[in-house]
């Protein structure tokens, strides 16, 4: 609990404390969390008090603190700040350097802020278009990573943005 909450107070310096509770009633566990802002004597907040992006972010460190198997993070910029989006990835692979056991992280995204980051790399990239036959998925290019390595970022070599004319048939609806 206490690398969760250091973790956790990384990301939200307002937290102060995280810990478990057990409800006496129905023995259900509860998080609760005690926060450091204007007021002094706000006292603890539930799991059911706080933010989306409080418990996406929680439970995206949960996720990688705890075993060592295979882990999809579907969306994990969903309810977060884009300076917090940003931080995904380099905290990804720090936590997979210092891990005893190493473990594979496939990410799903719709977030050019989640690959903008240095410490994305092109070749680890899989991008879906769409085409006449389907979807299919699409590696980078020789060119998108020489791109990379020049100083581009993955969002800026290998993002592909549709366009105007096919974004402008979406107010025909």
């Amino acid at each position: 609990m206490k690398k969760i909450e250091a973790a956790l107070q990384a990301c939200v310096p307002n937290m102060k404390h995280l810990k478990f509770v057990r409800d006496d009633s129905t023995g259900t566990p509860h998080l609760e969390a005690l926060y450091e802002h204007w007021r002094p004597d706000a006292g603890w907040q539930r799991e059911d008090q706080f933010s989306d992006g409080t418990l996406r972010l929680l439970g995206i460190m949960w996720s990688l603190l705890d075993g060592d198997s295979l882990l999809l993070l579907e969306e994990p910029e969903l309810s977060l700040n884009e300076t917090i989006v940003r931080q995904i990835p380099p905290l990804l692979w720090q936590m997979q350097r210092k891990a005893k056991h190493r473990r594979q992280v496939f990410v799903t995204t719709h977030s050019e802020a989640l690959l903008e980051h240095t410490s994305v790399d092109p070749r680890d990239v899989l991008r879906l278009e769409p085409s006449g036959d389907g979807t299919r998925a699409a590696t980078a290019t020789e060119q998108e990573i020489a791109l990379v390595q020049a100083g581009y970022n993955v969002v800026e070599a290998m993002v592909h943005k549709p366009q105007t004319e096919q974004i402008k048939q979406m107010s025909i609806f």
